[in-house]
């Protein structure tokens, strides 16, 4: 099958092309800005691609045009592809026809913490000999590459891989009925497409799904947090009753998402006490995994805050369906290497650290710069460094929570550029400690200005800021 990929530099649209290129088909793509690293990433594989979205594309003649999310009405190309009465459908569809059909779907959903928890799902799963398949957000350091097909056997809900040992610890396996080879996939709540408002992971039928928590945001096509858990329930009702539904116990929002209808085993991790579920006991990174108040495994990793304990308590649950037992899991996380841009380390100049993280929504840059505080104690300064730059941050609607979001910075410098909102009123509770800037060279020299030996800067951003990192860091080495 030839398919031609629209929007197909975006992370999810890239990891599909990927996708369909190692399963034999012929792939190309066009997008609006062919921009690496992943042009680069496709052309290497042989993917073909195209700069911009002209209507002559049309006589490509595929037999299939795939439609990203970025792509709307107006669209040369997409006009095109409609007059003619082209065959189309969206990534997303796609994706569950081609790849995910007779496999064991295991979703990873969520407002934060998703690209990190499939990642580490994957790489438990393939410690573990499962070879999964998985398509991730972001570039898991394990693998080096943000999808793939994988070659793994069969499984069995609540039992291990066919033809496996039962697992450690003893008892017996439950029998379940025998499902495809494991795939792990980022669940996105985005929607699907300009012709499919529903919420991408609702194709996806998952047999396993991680609900990690939910707060609003999307806000250019979400109302509400109220429209935002009725997309999760919708994902609640595709997965089967011998499926498995991984809850954060935390999250009242998702309580009122099983509330609506649940028809599927249900393990709640991150609960209190002695509740049936699991918890961790000790610090992030290094801690007990307690089940229902027993301790079954024991995390000692490199990873840092309270949310990738989380994170890891879900993978584990999650795991755990498939055969993979929790010691295996907290075993696994060991060697766990986390994604490019969480918490990333891009050097050091001039005694200044300066570390990379995909952070955009305001409960994700609390608990990254948590994570970091934690990392080098209350006497080293933390330079936040940010740009509000999601949709729903452009949008304004959580620039109240900006101030709470950045309380473990001894100083935040925010790139205003692009804003219709005033970002110096949103930071003014914060007095002397923000620094606003319409420009990422004014941002540059006022950080330098600031910044001393033994600083740790941390730039967030869901884009690339301008490679604002590379650019701090050569300005420091050159100041000496």
């Amino acid at each position: 099958m030839h398919i031609h990929i629209l929007g197909i530099c975006g992370t999810f649209m890239g990891g599909l092309a990927a996708l369909a290129r190692e399963a034999g088909h012929r792939v190309t793509g066009c997008d609006a800005g062919v921009y690496p690293p992943m042009s680069d990433q496709l052309r290497a594989l042989g993917i073909d691609l195209i700069e911009g979205y002209g209507a002559d594309q049309l006589a490509l003649k595929p037999d299939l045009f795939v439609i990203g999310n970025v792509v709307s009405r107006g669209n040369a190309l997409m006009e095109a592809i409609l007059d003619a009465g082209a065959r189309y459908t969206s990534g997303p569809q796609w994706l569950a026809e081609h790849v995910l059909q007779g496999r064991h779907v295991l979703a990873v959903a969520g407002t934060h913490g998703k690209t990190t928890t499939t990642s580490m799902l994957a790489w438990i799963l393939e410690d573990a000999g499962l070879k999964p398949g998985f398509l991730v957000g972001g570039v898991p350091q394990n693998f080096g590459v943000s999808a793939k097909l994988g070659e793994g056997k069969g499984t069995s809900p609540a039992g291990p891989p066919q033809g496996a040992s039962a697992p450690a610890g003893g008892g017996a396996v439950p029998e379940g009925p025998s499902v495809g080879a494991p795939f792990v996939i980022e669940a996105d709540e985005y929607d699907t497409a300009f012709f499919d408002k529903r919420s991408k992971f609702v194709h996806y039928r998952p047999r396993t799904a991680i609900l990690n928590n939910l707060e609003y945001d999307h806000a250019d096509i979400f109302a509400d947090l109220a429209a935002i858990e009725t997309q999760f329930h919708h994902l609640v009702r595709t997965v089967p009753a011998s499926g498995r539904l991984v809850v954060n116990a935390r999250e009242e929002a998702l309580g009122r998402v099983l509330a609506r209808g649940c028809w599927s085993d249900v393990v709640r991790f991150g609960v209190r006490g002695d509740a049936p579920g699991l918890r961790a006991r000790g610090e992030p990174h290094a801690f007990d995994v307690l089940k229902s108040g027993m301790q079954v495994a024991r995390v000692e990793w490199s990873l840092l805050g309270e949310h990738n304990q989380m994170n890891a308590l879900a993978a584990i649950a999650a795991a755990e369906h498939v055969g993979v037992t929790p010691e295996q899991s907290a075993a696994a996380l060991a060697r766990f290497d986390n994604v490019k841009r969480r918490l990333e380390l891009r050097g050091q100049a001039a005694g200044v650290t300066v570390y990379d993280d995909f952070a955009h929504h305001p409960t994700a840059i609390r608990t990254t710069l948590d994570g970091l505080r934690r990392k080098v104690g209350p006497d080293v300064r933390i330079l936040a460094v940010f740009e509000p730059r999601s949709n729903t941050m452009k949008l304004g609607t959580m620039k109240a929570l900006l101030p709470w979001s950045l309380e473990e910075a001894d100083l935040a410098f925010c790139h205003s550029g692009g804003q219709g909102w005033d970002a110096a009123e949103a930071l003014a509770e914060m007095g002397e400690r923000a620094v606003v800037a319409d420009s990422i060279d004014t941002l540059v020299q006022k950080i330098l200005r600031i910044a001393k030996p033994g600083d740790q800067v941390l730039c967030m951003s869901n884009g690339s800021f301008g490679g604002i990192h590379a650019r701090l860091l050569d300005a420091l080495a050159a100041r000496g």
